[in-house]
């Protein structure tokens, strides 16, 4: 099974031949984005890494979206939405959140009795197959329910 990166790189060039100008561009700011994290990183990108530009590719999107509704230019946004929707294919599967949950308690049982030590602990184990600000609220919720 290929990469990610040589899949969205794939999938670049199918788009650009069906001459689809809006899909071509995204994937084109997606792999520029993805080659200067490969230039800081100075070695080529794992999938989890791919995955993390995805999400932050996701975010300033969600953003945008955000702010273009707030500045009441729906076309704009709808643009930005469309966007995600096509960025979101190239995810995995997100994590059922009562693993989550099971991990959370698990590890405040464990000894992780702070938000740092609790995000560390499953940021560790679950990053690239969930979303930051979920694993942040099942730590929060694990920790008040102590």
């Amino acid at each position: 099974m290929p990469d990610l990166s040589a899949t969205l790189r794939a999938d670049q060039v199918g788009a650009r031949k069906a001459a689809d100008k809006d899909r071509t561009l995204l994937l084109g700011t997606v792999l520029a984005a993805l080659k200067n994290k490969e230039l800081d990183a100075g070695q080529p990108l794992s999938d989890v890494e791919v995955v993390d530009v995805l999400r932050k590719q996701i975010k300033q999107r969600q953003d945008s979206v955000e702010q273009y509704t707030k500045a009441d230019r729906p076309e704009l946004a709808a643009r930005e939405a469309s966007e995600i929707a096509i960025l979101q294919t190239y995810l995995p599967p997100e994590i059922d959140i009562d693993v989550l949950r099971a991990a959370a308690r698990e590890a405040v049982a464990g000894g992780a009795t702070d938000l740092g030590r609790l995000m560390g602990a499953l940021m560790g184990r679950f990053k690239g197959q969930a979303d930051g600000k979920v694993i942040n609220q099942v730590a929060r919720e694990a920790l008040q329910q102590g």
